[in-house]
Formats: C-alpha cells, sequence, structure tokens
C-alpha cells in the first residue's frame, strides 16, 4: 500500500535540515541520538499520511482507472488493518518527538493538521498542490528542530525551497488526472487552468525553488561543494520539463519519479559533502 521508494523525496531533505541545523546552530553534526528519533518520526509520519490518503481517497481511487488497483479498493487490505497501522504510525511519530525536544512536542499540532488535511484538499481547492508541497516541507524543518530544538530564517527558506519543489512536480504529475478530475468535481492546477498552463505554472514553482536553494548559499557557510549540487539539482529540474509537454505525457513516471528521487538524494549528499569539508 505503501511505496518505500517514496520516502526519497523527504527522508534525504529531513537529514539535511538535521544536518545543515546542527553545523548553524551547534557547529557540530547531530547525535546518533537525534539521527534515531529523527528517522523514526518520519517513518511514523509519512506512514501515517499516505495511509490516511488511501483511506480517505478510498472512493476516488475505485472511480478513477488509473489508481483502482490500489491496496484499498482493490480489497488487498481492509480499512480497518489500515486505520490500526495509522494509529500506531501517529503514535511512532508522537512518541520520536518526545524523545528530541519540547519545540518538536510543541510543533506537532501544525505537522498532523497538514499530514492531514492535504488528502481533502483536492475537494475544494486547485491549490492542493501548496498544500502539498508544505507537508513535505516539514521534513526539513522537523530535521532542523529535531537536532537543533530551534527555528531560524535558514530552516524557512530550506522549508521553502523543498515546498515549492513538491508543489511543482505533483503539478506536472496530476497532469495525469486532468480530465478526470474535471469530470468528477475534483480540484487541480491542470484541471483548473489546462495542461499545457499547468505545466509552466509547475515551471515557476521550480524556478523558485532553486533560487531558494541558492539562498542559501547567501544565508548559510554552504560552499562550493553545496553549490554544485544545487546546479546538478537545476539540471535535472530543467531536464524534468523536458520529458512532458501539453501533448505527450507518456514520460511522466520517469519525470515525476526517477528525476525527483535522484534530485533529493543529490542535494543531501553535497550538502553533507560540503559540510564535512
Amino acid at each position: 500500500m505503501i511505496k518505500f521508494e517514496h520516502t526519497v523525496f523527504a527522508l534525504p531533505f529531513a537529514f539535511f535540515g538535521a544536518m545543515l541545523g546542527a553545523f548553524i546552530v551547534n557547529n557540530s553534526l547531530p547525535t546518533w541520538s537525534e539521527w534515531l528519533w529523527i528517522t523514526v518520526a518520519m517513518v511514523g509520519a509519512r506512514s501515517a499520511a499516505m495511509s490516511l490518503n488511501r483511506v480517505i481517497d478510498e472512493q476516488i481511487d475505485k472511480q478513477n482507472p488509473r489508481t483502482s488497483n490500489r491496496a484499498i479498493p482493490a480489497g488487498l487490505v481492509s480499512k480497518i488493518e489500515v486505520l490500526l497501522f495509522i494509529i500506531f504510525s501517529f503514535a511512532l511519530l508522537f512518541y520520536a518527538a518526545f524523545q528530541l525536544n519540547m519545540l518538536a512536542v510543541y510543533l506537532l499540532p501544525i505537522a498532523v493538521f497538514f499530514l492531514v488535511i492535504y488528502s481533502y484538499t483536492k475537494r475544494f481547492t486547485w491549490a492542493c498542490h501548496l498544500i502539498l508541497g508544505v507537508t513535505i516541507g516539514i521534513a526539513p524543518l522537523g530535521g532542523w528542530v529535531g537536532a537543533t530544538g530551534t527555528l531560524t530564517w535558514e530552516a524557512l527558506l530550506l522549508f521553502l525551497a523543498v515546498a515549492l519543489w513538491t508543489a511543482g512536480f505533483d503539478v506536472i504529475y496530476a497532469t495525469q488526472d486532468a480530465d478526470y478530475d474535471r469530470e468528477n468535481g475534483l480540484y487541480s492546477i491542470p484541471s483548473r487552468f489546462g495542461i499545457g498552463r499547468a505545466l509552466k505554472i509547475a515551471r515557476f514553482l521550480h524556478v523558485i525553488s532553486f533560487s531558494s536553494f541558492v539562498g542559501l548559499l547567501l544565508l548559510t557557510q554552504l560552499g562550493w561543494i553545496y553549490f554544485i549540487g544545487v546546479l546538478i539539482a537545476g539540471g535535472i529540474m530543467v531536464y524534468e520539463h523536458s520529458l512532458v509537454s501539453e501533448n505527450d505525457l507518456s514520460k511522466l513516471d520517469v519525470a515525476f519519479f526517477t528525476m525527483n528521487g535522484i534530485l533529493s538524494l543529490v542535494l543531501f549528499i553535497f550538502a553533507i559533502g560540503d559540510i564535512l569539508l
């Protein structure tokens, strides 16, 4: 029901936030305990959010030919089993937050709100992609808070970069359901503005995201190694957009899964290299 490989979108950025925060605030690296509990929190948060999405979207997934074979509509798992898994996942998130610091605990309600609400947003706003972006953008904030117990402007800029990157690729992904969404009263940027304009909006979001990643160079001690990673990430974004067009979405899976997974790992690896070297 939950694909492990999709973790590659958010987990590297949670680690990125933890590493950068500890380096800037404490002039050190996260402790082994912090690494452990940040990872546990991410597992709990992501598992709860994805499971909730599958429960909330059961009828939508069942009616959409593209998603009708997902676990719940296909009868592979029961809703009771999934609900129990959601409760366990949230318990894991809450326990991990308490093992980190009190700021992580105080901010939990905000994180949980977005983990829950984003699955409903396609029912009432085409800005649902931005809400998903905020939800994924909380990952580096969570890593930062988990490792430092603080929030700074640098952390918020990293949040903005990740949030807009996520929103941009989610707009691209949603183009394949534009007709279905329009016909069934669901909201998305592609169904509201058309595929051509949606792809232009996605490019705009990615330009701002790229600029925000570059902006971290001005606010932090990150240097040329990180900058190389940002340039590679920018190249990946450009290539991702070259794979899809208004009249050809056949390579969309490559653009969505492969390219964005690589981008996340590239930025994490080059940021770590810059901090360590």
